[in-house]
């Protein structure tokens, strides 16, 4: 386990290249880990240790017992969950249901959660698959090694000529490339937001608000409390196993059964609830910021100048207006991968050799 857990940390290295924004590698590569990290944690304690343990009587053996109520699901009364613990009800939510069969509440997804966590992992992963595939390494290509500025300047000139000749004979090319880009970043909001309804119809519509009824016990009176997380994860449950007497006759024996993988699953999926929450947050902000970049073009001028604040605003608005968005994108990308210093020389002779050129405006 701790091998596979050490291999995870390749996704999390820093890159030196950089083609996408920091939220954009938090949702795919930071969650991805931590959703693989929880199924591996979740998967040795489920088949490695004992998730299930169940009281039985009547010379039953008790891994047969274990067994069947771990693959069959077990159940709570969820009246019970309200009552007081120890005078009225043995644990929350274990009480004798009167032969009301239709009052339980079965649990069926414990033996899932690992797979799922795993299915997760993988969503949270395809846009940044997806765009490795899209950008097939064309700003590590354009950089050259233009990230540090320590080299012979012969080389240095050289390097900038090449990019300044691609840059000058690709103009209007790059509107797939910046599109692309962008349709990864919807997804990854796409993706937390089905994820979250997801999760609420795995958790039989309990998930949405479970981390809000987290919150609120907090300010609810001891004696009045009624924890969200074991009526979301019960730690004690009830299975019913069904076996034929020695005359033939069915006989029914009611087992008390301990599930210490919840302990687990609770604080699990109370951490995932809160980082879908602000990830969400974000990404929606993230969509709006995009749709300011397509649609107002008048801040694209004021965003390299902030990525770059060596060069004049005058450079940057004369350079914007000279190229589409596709292009803007490109040395916007670059502005984050390349020397300062050489960012800034080639960007004024960029706006200069395109000036003598006398481009007209392109509109994105």
């Amino acid at each position: 386990m701790f091998r596979l857990l050490g291999g995870l940390a390749y996704y999390l290295k820093w890159q030196e290249i950089s083609t996408a924004s920091l939220l954009f590698r938090v949702h795919n590569n930071f969650t991805s880990v931590v959703l693989l990290t929880c199924s591996i944690i979740i998967t040795a304690n489920q088949f490695v240790g004992n998730p299930i343990s169940c009281i039985v009587g009547h010379g039953l053996p008790q891994h047969v017992i274990n067994t069947y109520c771990w693959i069959t699901s077990t159940f709570t009364m969820p009246d019970a969950f309200s009552r007081q613990m120890g005078t009225e009800v043995a644990h929350p939510g274990v009480a004798n249901d009167l032969g009301d069969v239709n009052a339980r509440k079965y649990y069926t997804y414990y033996q899932w959660v690992c797979f799922v966590l795993f299915f997760q992992a993988i969503l949270c992963y395809t846009p940044q698959w997806l765009w490795n595939m899209w950008e097939g390494g064309l700003m590590n290509t354009l950089i050259m090694g233009m990230n540090c500025g320590i080299d012979k300047q012969e080389t240095i000139d050289k390097k900038k000529s090449v990019l300044m000749e691609y840059i000058m004979s690709h103009v209007t090319r790059h509107k797939m490339y910046v599109y692309h880009y962008f349709a990864c970043e919807l997804l990854c909001l796409v993706n937390i937001i089905g994820q979250l309804y997801l999760m609420n119809r795995f958790f039989d519509g309990e998930f949405l608000s479970y981390g809000l009824r987290v919150l609120h016990i907090s300010n609810t009176p001891q004696e009045n409390r009624f924890d969200p997380m074991v009526y979301v994860f019960p730690r004690v449950t009830k299975c019913i196993f069904h076996k034929y007497g020695a005359s033939g006759t069915i006989q029914k024996h009611d087992s008390l059964c301990v599930l210490p993988l919840n302990i687990v699953n609770e604080k699990t999926y109370i951490f995932i609830w809160f980082w879908y929450i602000i990830l969400s947050i974000f990404l929606i902000g993230l969509v709006a910021y995009r749709a300011a970049i397509i649609f107002a073009p008048a801040v694209r001028p004021r965003l390299l100048h902030i990525a770059s604040p060596a060069i004049s605003i005058e450079t940057c608005q004369s350079i914007s207006r000279k190229i589409d968005l596709g292009d803007w994108w490109i040395l916007y990308v670059l502005s984050w991968n390349m020397d300062g210093i050489l960012y800034k020389d080639f960007l004024e002779e960029l706006t200069k050799k395109m000036s003598s050129h006398n481009s007209q405006p392109i509109n994105a």
